[in-house]
């Protein structure tokens, strides 16, 4: 099996470079935990899910169609019930004649994801709702409603293989790569539920338009940059005009990695203006190193030098996550390094979101004190850098940054 992932052209830094398990030569289970920092890029070889529309390009659909021995036109029809209207039952597409809906509908709109566990929190403006795929494995997605926006955290992958020690995903090891299809449907389950109106916490009285997802972030389960062919399909099918997509905004979708240099430059290059966040979470190679253990690869530098490079090429200014952890990463002088790294490279080009650490079963590590918090905050200020507590939503339900895969009951 092949992976997305741009080979690194150069030897990595340092000493310690991390195992990479691949599907030759691995002597151990595709699911056994990880080794402390080993790395997985290659997924271990899977049953492929089911051919999905959203699998497909609005070219391809129509192919498929034809393929099938139906008239083309009738993939606009399906792209328009399921981007569009967001029909879930075959008997709602009055359009399709009976004996045409059938075959269509069992080629090209498959079930993808069962419905495991809904939890709610928040009094009913988030919900974590677990998924069963086709093949057993079990992902993750949040939705949040804000007063002004909804949000949904999806999953890219089933698992993680970037292995940080703070992150329940990260510690399960990686299951395997979504499709562009199981991505997207994430997002569609979202739009289907909002409109049925099961998604409380506050109104929208300055919009007459019906509630709908405003902003996706890749945010779940696994590293999307890792999945990148998938990963950048999905962005397209939310972002192509309905009925085409889900016609979303490019800037309101959010993608996150830890630091994959190669993918962050091929992303840059897509002409799709998402926003890229990076896992930071340490400005120092030596406990980045341990923390995030990409920086083996590509060290704290040559990760703030591409997003740096994809702020130059989108326009698009880049999110910094960094999850505070107590007396670990959260001392003044790491505020002072990384305010020092990010202005060196210039102004208006970047904002830093600390995130209080979420609690994971077994974890060794706790959040930061809150006054440490806030003295992190104020130094990062000091040095000009956009600075904001970013707001921690469904930990009481295993569903806030880091916890997902945790727990599904």
């Amino acid at each position: 099996m092949t992976t997305d992932l741009p080979v690194p052209t150069t030897t990595p830094t340092t000493t310690t470079t991390p195992t990479t398990t691949s599907d030759a030569g691995s002597t151990e289970s595709p699911t056994a935990p990880p080794r402390p920092g080993q790395l997985t890029f290659t997924a271990p070889r899977r049953g492929k899910p089911p051919r999905h529309l959203a699998d497909l390009t609005p070219a391809e659909r129509k192919e498929a169609v034809v393929a099938l021995g139906h008239q083309g036109f009738r993939a606009k029809q399906l792209s328009t019930h399921y981007f569009e209207r967001l029909v879930d039952s075959p008997e709602d597409m009055t359009d399709l004649p009976k004996g045409v809906r059938d075959d269509l509908v069992a080629d090209l709109l498959p079930t993808l994801l069962t419905p495991l566990v809904q939890r709610t929190a928040d009094d009913g403006a988030t919900i974590k709702s677990a998924w069963r795929l086709h093949d057993g494995a079990i992902v993750e997605s949040v939705l949040m409603r804000y007063p002004k926006r909804v949000t949904i955290c999806i999953s890219s992958q089933a698992g993680c293989g970037m292995n940080c020690p703070f992150c329940a995903t990260g510690q399960a090891g990686l299951t395997r790569n979504m499709s562009t299809a199981e991505i997207v449907e994430q997002v569609v389950s979202a739009a289907r539920l909002l409109r049925r109106g099961e998604l409380a916490g506050g109104t929208d009285e300055d919009s007459e338009a019906p509630l709908r997802v405003s902003n996706v972030v890749f945010m779940g389960m696994g590293e999307a940059l890792a999945n990148y062919k998938a990963a950048v399909g999905a962005i397209r099918r939310l972002t192509d005009p309905a009925p085409d997509g889900l016609g979303m905004s490019a800037r309101g979708i959010t993608m996150s990695t830890v630091g994959l240099v190669p993918a962050i430059d091929k992303l840059a290059a897509e002409g799709i203006p998402v926003t890229l966040a990076l896992s930071l979470h340490a400005p120092d190679d030596a406990l980045r190193d341990e923390l995030v253990p990409i920086n083996t690869r590509w060290k704290v530098d040559e990760a703030l030098d591409a997003a740096y490079r994809y702020y130059e090429t989108t326009g698009r200014r880049v999110s910094i996550e960094y999850a505070l952890i107590r007396d670990i990463n959260d001392q003044a002088w790491r505020a002072d390094l990384l305010g020092q790294k990010l202005a060196a490279r210039g102004r208006g080009w970047v904002h830093v979101n600390p995130i209080p650490l979420n609690p994971t079963p077994g974890s060794k590590w706790t959040a930061s004190r809150p006054g440490v918090e806030q003295q992190f905050v104020e130094r990062l200020r000091a040095r000009g850098i956009p600075t904001t507590i970013r707001d921690t939503r469904g930990q009481d339900i295993d569903g806030a940054c880091g916890q997902l895969a945790a727990a599904t009951a």
